[in-house]
């Protein structure tokens, strides 16, 4: 599957999205395109690198919920 990014004149912007929906899903995704997708994207994209890559580490829900007792312990008082 192929991603582009279009820059649509207003005049024909409602035409051209008619046109666009009457593809299948399978074969036309309109995915609408803001800043904190973009921003989300790139973050994912690169903990995903840093997990393909081996540089990731991984902790058992049980040492995160040991040291979540410690921090909110240490922040209570």
């Amino acid at each position: 599957m192929h991603t582009i990014r279009l820059k649509i004149n207003e005049k024909v912007y409602d035409k051209f999205i008619w046109f666009l929906n009457r593809f299948t899903k399978d074969e036309v995704e309109i995915i609408p395109e803001d800043e904190e997708f973009d921003k989300t994207r790139e973050y994912l994209e690169q903990e995903l690198e840093e997990i393909e890559s081996g540089k990731a580490t991984f902790y058992s829900q049980e040492k995160v919920e040991k040291r979540l007792d410690q921090v909110i312990r240490k922040h209570e008082d």
